[in-house]
């Protein structure tokens, strides 16, 4: 972290210092953090009130680790405390003013309805090979996990990656003065959270509050192939690229393969010339994820050279996105059960139908959650599209999903994962590929974890661990 004295930061969020004399003596240049779990010498604990804890209770614990103060919202004993009327939006501020004191810092926002971590992974890798990039773990892309991100940054940082999600209007408007960026990615506008935001057109409102927030001399990039988002360009201040595979983007994959594990290849076109790409994620969709990368790290300045060999050495990055293991039995795992809306579910469909398999294709699909009124429809077009793709076994899993398999002939319902794990154990065979695609709370990514395991796993693609921006 850019180290900041506990007075710089009652400073910025307007606070009262309790718990020393000397809050200019008293800095902050270790970890941030909202869980006292993770906190180590010089960090700042964040103490936030959630659901079913009290950060405040965990404060001792906190300096016990190495925290030199707290961020609270009432004084506690044992550790110096910048005390509050709000934790979240103080917590805003403080990152805000880390930014602040980084102004040789790029700062890359990207938003999505889906792809966003698969993107963020991706552009962060290939950044990183030519300069230190900080880039959030797994999923931090909201009023917590985005602070988090950017409380990482070292003077030494050249590129922040900032992922940005949204549940409402305004969101990601809040994100983008936090973290304000120069370079902002829009992939998609999609169903995902449609029963918050009641319609796909405020999705689209939501999305468009990140480029709008880019100024003049920055970059918009925009998806060709999404009307809606290419639609965005539209009274921007900023310049646009658009990318994708139409003739009219200004970044392009042309010439597009897919390998026996689905992995796309292709050439790249845009204004500093054309090379051939490989990637190592399985998924068309990632063509257009790494066009958007790809743009992206051209602003930021590096070489056609570099991007393309970024790209080509990336690997898998978060887990349960189309994490692929090969089991010793021959049988074929493919976990990309993280989070599921009906595009990425689609998406996930297509990489599975283009792989090569020796035995059958199984689909294993939960439920996509927060669809609103169009639910038992989705779901039912979601069975629809895995039957037209000539699956041989769809299994739905859990009531939500129900729908799903009326829509698919021969297919199977089940109640849980525990009654998909005994039949998928009794019937799948060497040479099958299983894909596990669902919303997280339908939790089959930890059944894709179980069978990943079982078999005698002997290959896997590298994944970081999981964590959760919660306060403890």
């Amino acid at each position: 972290m850019i180290a900041l004295s506990l007075s710089e930061i009652r400073d910025l969020t307007d606070g009262t210092v309790h718990g020393t004399d000397r809050p200019e003596a008293v800095v902050v240049d270790g970890p941030v953090t909202t869980d006292s779990r993770e906190c180590g010498p010089g960090g700042l604990y964040v103490a936030r009130v959630g659901e079913t804890a009290d950060g405040h209770d965990f404060v001792a614990s906190a300096a016990a680790a190495g925290a030199v103060a707290a961020l609270t919202s009432r004084p506690v004993d044992g550790v110096p405390c910048v005390v509050v009327e709000d934790v979240q939006s103080a917590f805003g501020r403080v990152a805000r003013g880390v930014v602040d004191r980084a102004p040789e810092l790029r700062v890359v926002g990207i938003t999505g309805s889906s792809g966003k971590t698969s993107v963020k992974d991706l552009l962060a890798s290939v950044l990183s090979s030519v300069a230190e990039t900080v880039a959030p773990v797994n999923s931090l892309n909201g009023e917590i996990g985005v602070p988090l991100t950017v409380c990482r940054v070292t003077p030494t940082t050249r590129f922040l990656v900032v992922e940005m999600g949204a549940r409402g209007i305004g969101h990601i408007d809040y994100l983008t003065r936090i973290a304000p960026p120069q370079v902002a990615i829009v992939l998609n506008v999609g169903t995902a959270h449609i029963g918050e935001f009641g319609s796909r057109e405020n999705i689209a409102r939501a999305k468009v509050e990140l480029p709008l927030a880019v100024p003049a001399e920055g970059l918009s990039i925009l998806n060709a192939d999404d009307p809606t988002v290419a639609a965005m360009a539209s009274g921007l201040a900023s310049r646009v690229q658009l990318v994708g595979r139409s003739a009219e983007s200004d970044v392009r994959a042309e010439a597009v393969t897919l390998d026996e594990r689905g992995r796309a290849a292709y050439t790249l076109v845009c204004p500093q010339g054309s090379a051939r790409v490989s990637l190592r994620q399985s998924g068309a969709h990632h063509v257009g994820n790494s066009l958007a990368v790809a743009a992206a790290a051209l602003e930021l300045g590096l070489s056609l050279d570099q991007v393309v060999a970024g790209l080509g050495a990336a690997e898998a990055v978060s887990r349960w996105r189309m994490e692929i293991t090969d089991r010793q039995d021959g049988v074929v795992v493919v976990n990309d059960a993280y989070n599921a809306n009906p595009d990425s579910m689609r998406a996930a469909l297509d990489a599975v139908a283009a792989m090569h398999v020796a035995g059958e294709r199984w689909a294993v699909l939960g439920g996509m959650l927060e669809l609103g009124p169009d639910s038992d429809a989705e779901h039912g077009a979601v069975g629809s599209y895995a039957a037209s793709l000539g699956f041989d076994h769809v299994v739905a899993v859990g009531e939500g999903a129900r729908p799903l398999a009326e829509a698919f002939p021969g297919s199977e319902w089940v109640p849980d994962t525990d009654a998909a794990h005994d039949l998928l154990v009794a019937r799948v065979r060497a040479g099958d590929v299983v894909l596990l695609k669902s919303s997280r709370d339908s939790g089959l990514r930890w059944l894709g974890d179980r069978l990943a395991a079982e078999g005698r796993s002997v290959t896997a693609t590298p994944a970081a661990t999981s964590g959760e921006a919660v306060s403890r």
